[in-house]
């Protein structure tokens, strides 16, 4: 089965743009999220990196809390009574909120759903399960709230793409009413280390050393990183609400989403974007295939009734 998503032709100024991109992701994550820095000073090189990188219009910004966990709202003037709890990448120990408002700015836009970014507890100050409670907790908070279970998504980005499938585990595993759907994008799904893929391009974000120094704080000595909640890959997936997993052809962890295939009982649509790295969509305002993986994105959920 071919998972390719066939692109449209680029023009020259798109592929001048890509290359660039390209460098300027490398050059940052190279220099400034390395293990040789303590995660404090890569939160601010990221949320620096992240400042220039343009927002949809018309979304407001508020502040708030969700299950005592403090979130991020953001709201366009369509409201169609959906609700998008985005839980954001950064190798579980760097990213905001604020980092990621490229992509959920472009949500709440083209979907009219609002998006909660939850700004979850970060590792090595909190370590497993701190994130992964507090996604449970913001989700139960939803409820209580009474948004209804049908009109929720939950996604995410790397970790936050880790978190979004084990906090489905917990909740199916727990009773608790499923969400619409779940979104994935280039989700960690093996903290083992055992799943690992070497693009001939190159990823220009990730490297296994940045990933692995977030790894070992999410996951200190005596916490099993093969389990269910933590290996998702290697559980029982079956019966989880539909998945729309989007990948980079070009990344580290491309058989970490091509492997869900396998999971049986999964109701899954896998999508691989050729020439594309870890996370492209964050460029979704300037890049022609960021801006059409969310259109994708908006036409998933549309299809689940998110309207």
């Amino acid at each position: 089965m071919n998972w390719s998503v066939e692109l449209p032709a680029a023009s020259s100024g798109q592929r001048l743009l890509t290359a660039v991109l390209r460098a300027s992701t490398r050059l940052v994550f190279r220099s400034g999220m390395h293990p040789r820095l303590a995660p404090r000073i890569q939160r601010v090189v990221l949320r620096l990196a992240t400042l220039i990188a343009p927002r949809a219009s018309g979304v407001a910004v508020e502040p708030g809390c969700l299950g005592e966990v403090p979130c991020e709202w953001l709201r366009s003037a369509r409201d169609n009574g959906w609700v998008i709890l985005y839980l954001h990448g950064g190798a579980f120990m760097v990213g905001s909120p604020k980092t990621h408002r490229a992509i959920t700015t472009h949500l709440a836009a083209q979907s009219g759903a609002q998006v909660c970014a939850l700004d979850y507890r970060l590792a090595p100050e909190h370590p497993w399960p701190a994130a992964a409670d507090d996604a449970l907790a913001a989700y139960r908070a939803l409820l209580a709230q009474g948004q209804p279970a049908e009109r929720i998504v939950i996604a995410g980005d790397s970790a936050g793409g880790h978190l979004t499938l084990s906090t489905v585990l917990r909740l199916r595993d727990a009773a608790l009413p499923l969400p619409a759907a779940l979104v994935c994008f280039s989700p960690v799904t093996d903290l083992s280390g055992a799943t690992w893929h070497e693009p001939a391009a190159g990823d220009p974000l990730l490297s296994r050393a940045w990933l692995g120094q977030g790894v070992d704080a999410y996951c200190p000595p005596g916490v099993e990183r093969t389990g269910a909640l933590l290996s998702p890959l290697h559980a029982d997936l079956s019966g989880l609400p539909p998945l729309l997993v989007q990948v980079g052809e070009d990344e580290h962890l491309l058989t970490q989403s091509l492997n869900l295939h396998e999971c049986a009982g999964l109701d899954l649509r896998l999508e691989v974007y050729p020439g594309q790295w870890h996370v492209f969509q964050i460029n979704c305002a300037l890049q022609q295939v960021a801006r059409l993986a969310l259109r994708r994105v908006v036409e998933f959920l549309q299809e689940k009734g998110c309207r």
